[in-house]
């Protein structure tokens, strides 16, 4: 998915601002790429001296060995050169990395959810790759390729500029031509590079899903939804690579046609004693060392292009706005009680025990896009703090979007929402979020230990908060059978547990929290009758000590709750408690008939 585009000058200069940290690493390593160039820029002048000592009968243990110093000199030179540029190279890669990661874990939720996850993955791997093949190869070997291609201009103007005449045409043209082929040779890369990320989503897409793509029997079509995806980006990356053998095989004809037009015109000099052979020979060493330098920049404009690309789809997850870092200091009304505003210090994601909530939806209107159906239309009530408050209601009534608003994944398009009194927008986001607990209804749990998803949310929990929040939900019997007790791995997305035992995992990270206001979502659906009645009971419990809100589809769970909201079609049709509701409202008489709580 592109979001966005950047024009060359914009990609250039956030080029420049990726290496503009490492300019002194950039200039050592040019540097020394510089004299191994040099130090190759004497090696025609040497055999030269060689030819000529040998024409002459003379000594050749000098030319010899000073070519032989020349060699070793220029090669353990450009060996350190490239070794600081390739530790640069890492740096930036790093750098990019973290920062890219960075942003990408503070994106808005309603950003993220018009991502796909391997989409995001290709950027912060290969995306970020590339970069380092920028800034070693493309830049800085460019930079020793210039000087190295200048270098030879030079010593061949002083030995014949006859012969440089006829050789710059030649290579004039490869330059023209390689102008042209470059917007293409980006272009393609782009692409190239799109494609593998759609590559990635789609891999991605069947491996969340493995389960039930194995129970589906649709491992063989899965396979070819994949392979497709991967044959489109071959077939991107063979466009990309034709335009840069285009370019590759100009400039090695270039290299033959100037010393076919070289070695015509010197034979003829020579024949007429205009020149020394040992001179032409010298020559064409020289021209042979413009190959080198002429590839490296051909190499070079590929990797820029390549990178500039790569850079353009890092920048698109920049632009992006994120939320903030970190919470800004607490701006409270007089409404909030005095136990709040000291509380307002605490640490994001860890809370003291405070003083429980209430949360107020007035007018609310929201919808997840402008292409997309009303999910809340005028939604208005008001749940009191303290106690236990249900929302119900048939499946896309908008129960679960209630959450996500609250917990500011998304912005109401109209209305106002209240939490302990104050606009939920008034709210700086870390302290929020620090004074709530989610439980979602899929229960995710983390790749990593049991102790590692229980304290996921509350980090600084001490042993005996952990052993109160096992035995509240009744996972301490499990974790004394486990190999490893509270460290042991729980698999790729708590695989090895079953549904229930996320579900509860779900519940005791929320409870470390001790958050002021509860989000309880389908949080019993996956339990048996026995755990579920415990779950109740401890929610019952948490419901004396804070807010709790919870959405559920099963009504014997919420029969106790303190009020229940009857959602309908993103409006709230009656609120009461359960026998009241019962009496008054059909729908949720309905509902509660097909439970059996009641008969007809």
């Amino acid at each position: 998915m592109r979001l966005s585009g950047l024009g060359a000058r914009s990609s250039w200069r956030l080029l420049y601002g990726l290496i503009r940290p490492h300019k002194r690493a950039l200039l050592l390593g040019g540097v020394f790429t510089l004299v191994g160039s040099f130090a190759g820029l004497a090696m025609p002048i040497l055999a030269k001296s060689v030819i000529d000592a040998f024409g002459k009968g003379g000594d050749l243990v000098a030319p010899v060995l000073g070519l032989s110093v020349a060699v070793l000199v220029g090669a353990l030179i450009s060996a350190g050169g490239r070794f600081l540029l390739e530790r640069m190279g890492e740096g930036i890669v790093l750098a990019s990395r973290k920062s890219l990661v960075e942003r990408i874990l503070r994106l808005r939720v309603a950003d993220v959810d018009r991502l796909k996850p391997g989409d995001l993955l290709s950027r912060v791997s290969s995306d970020t790759t590339l970069l380092r093949a920028v800034c070693t190869e493309a830049l800085a070997s460019s930079v020793g390729a210039i000087f190295m291609f200048l270098g030879a201009v030079v010593m061949m103007a002083v030995m014949d500029g006859l012969l440089l005449m006829v050789t710059l045409v030649v290579v004039a043209l490869v330059g023209l031509m390689g102008a042209s082929i470059a917007p293409r040779i980006r272009r393609a890369s782009l692409e190239a590079q799109m494609a593998l990320g759609e590559m990635s989503s789609v891999l991605d897409r069947a491996l969340q899903a493995f389960r039930t793509v194995k129970a589906s029997g649709a491992e063989s079509r899965e396979i070819a939804v994949v392979s497709a995806a991967a044959t489109e980006a071959r077939d991107r990356g063979v466009t990309a690579a034709a335009w840069t053998s285009v370019a590759g095989i100009g400039a090695w004809m270039s290299i033959q046609l100037a010393f076919l037009a070289v070695l015509g015109v010197g034979g003829a000099r020579v024949a007429s004693g205009a020149m020394e052979i040992s001179s032409l020979i010298a020559f064409l060493l020289y021209l042979f060392y413009l190959v080198s330098p002429i590839g490296q920049l051909i190499q070079s404009l590929t990797q820029l292009q390549n990178g500039l690309a790569a850079l353009t789809r890092i920048q698109e997850i920049v632009e992006l706005p994120s939320e903030p870092a970190a919470p800004e200091p607490a701006v409270l009304s007089p409404a909030v009680p005095e136990q709040v505003r000291s509380s307002a210090e605490a640490p994001a994601g860890r809370a003291e025990a405070r003083d429980p909530v209430g949360v107020v939806f007035r007018g609310v209107a929201f919808r997840y896009g402008e292409d997309r159906p009303v999910v809340h239309d005028e939604v208005s009530f008001e749940v009191p703090a303290g106690g236990m408050t249900a929302l119900v209601g048939p499946s896309g009534a908008g129960k679960s979007t209630v959450f996500g608003l609250i917990e500011r994944f998304y912005e109401p398009q109209a209305g106002t929402i209240l939490i302990g009194g104050r606009d939920i927008r008034a709210w700086p986001l870390g302290e929020l979020r620090a004074s709530l607990g989610y439980v979602e209804q899929d229960a995710p749990v983390l790749a990593g230990t049991f102790r590692e998803n229980l304290v996921f949310g509350a980090p600084g929990a001490t042993e005996e908060e952990v052993a109160e929040a096992l035995a509240r939900t009744r996972l301490d019997d499990l974790v004394a059978r486990l190999p490893e007790g509270l460290d042991t791995p729980v698999g790729h997305r708590g695989v090895l547990l079953s549904g229930g035992e996320r579900q509860r995992v779900a519940i005791a990270r929320a409870l470390l929290r001790k958050p002021r206001l509860l989000l309880l979502d389908e949080a019993t659906s996956q339990l048996d009758a026995v755990n579920e009645l415990r779950l109740r009971e401890v929610v019952a419990e948490v419901a004396r000590e804070t807010t709790v809100l919870v959405i559920a589809h099963r009504l014997s769970t919420v029969t106790g709750a303190d009020r229940i909201i009857v959602m309908e079609a993103g409006r709230v049709r009656a609120y009461g408690t359960h026998d009241e509701l019962v009496t008054a409202d059909d729908l949720y008489r309905e509902l509660a008939e097909t439970q059996f709580l009641v008969t007809s």
